[in-house]
């Protein structure tokens, strides 16, 4: 495998203002109706900031999976597959609509491994995200790039496919809270655009099938994440300010069957262990947060 740890230092300046109108895009596709007229100095949701600082590539620069081809500022691997495999945040203040924000983002981790499904690179970004001259947000983004889907993850996931459908769902764990979710491809289409992301698996059905070797299309890691932490805030601890968070993500979850969304209560620091369960139970997402 080739050494990748001369990409380990990269660095990389973004600067975006939070615009009212994208706020007021994800607001509808996550159903928060107080949002939908969004306007200067709304205090932007946590984890509602991954609309902004995308990537945006012309056509030509974009590889088989819709993303911006690799070798700009993340490695050039040669594994096709790219996943949100997880993210640690740490708030330090507020971001708010109309605010011009600096990221400041840096490749802390990039190693080759093999695992039973074959090699894969993992990928380690922090960002730093600056706004009025102060550090507001401290973040640290896992990506991993996987090889071709082998003869037996195909299998192993069209038997789940198949159990879905038959509505064969069993808890791997039950959260003392718990709310059922169906994400369509309406709003996984929505939750593309909204963070301008144009990987084919999430809206391209015969792309995810043919091709990744997926039973449907695939609902975004950090779709969930973000359900889970409007979840967290809306049933398991409202009316709290989120300080920290994080997740990571074991398994694949489909829009071919309704997922679910867990929380156990708050334990006396303030930390909230979520989860999600995918279209037959076992757990897709693992998150904690820490509120106050």
């Amino acid at each position: 495998m080739d050494d990748l740890s001369q990409w380990v230092g990269r660095t990389q300046r973004m600067r975006e203002t939070i615009d009212a109108r994208l706020v007021r895009w994800l607001a509808a596709t996550l159903d928060r109706a107080e949002l939908l007229q969004a306007g200067e100095g709304a205090v932007l949701p946590p984890v509602w900031h991954w609309a902004f600082f995308n990537a945006v590539e012309p056509m030509a620069a974009l590889g088989r999976d819709g993303h911006p081809k690799r070798g700009g500022f993340l490695p050039a691997t040669a594994q096709p597959r790219r996943m949100w495999a997880g993210s640690r945040l740490r708030w330090h203040g507020e971001l708010k609509v109309g605010q011009l924000v600096e990221r400041t983002s840096t490749i802390l981790k990039c190693e080759a491994k093999r695992g039973r499904s074959g090699e894969m690179v993992l990928v380690t970004v922090g960002h730093e995200y600056h706004a009025g001259g102060a550090r507001v947000l401290d973040e640290e983004h896992d990506i991993v790039y996987r090889d071709e889907a082998s003869a037996e993850e195909r299998a192993a996931l069209a038997q789940l496919a198949d159990q879905a459908r038959r509505g064969q769902v069993q808890f791997e764990r039950r959260g003392a809270i718990v709310r059922e979710v169906t994400v369509g491809p309406v709003q996984m289409f929505r939750y593309s655009a909204c963070t301008f992301n144009g990987h084919r698996i999430h809206y391209d059905r015969d792309y995810a099938r043919d091709v990744e070797g997926y039973p449907g299309l695939v609902v975004h890691g950090p779709l969930i994440a973000t359900l889970l932490l409007e979840f967290l805030q809306a049933e398991a601890a409202p009316g709290r300010r989120v300080e920290r968070f994080e997740f990571r993500a074991l398994r694949p979850t489909f829009d071919i069957a309704p997922f679910a969304l867990h929380a156990d209560p708050a334990a006396a620091d303030g930390a909230v262990v979520l989860w999600s369960t995918n279209n037959v139970g076992a757990v897709g997402i693992q998150a904690t947060a820490w509120v106050r």
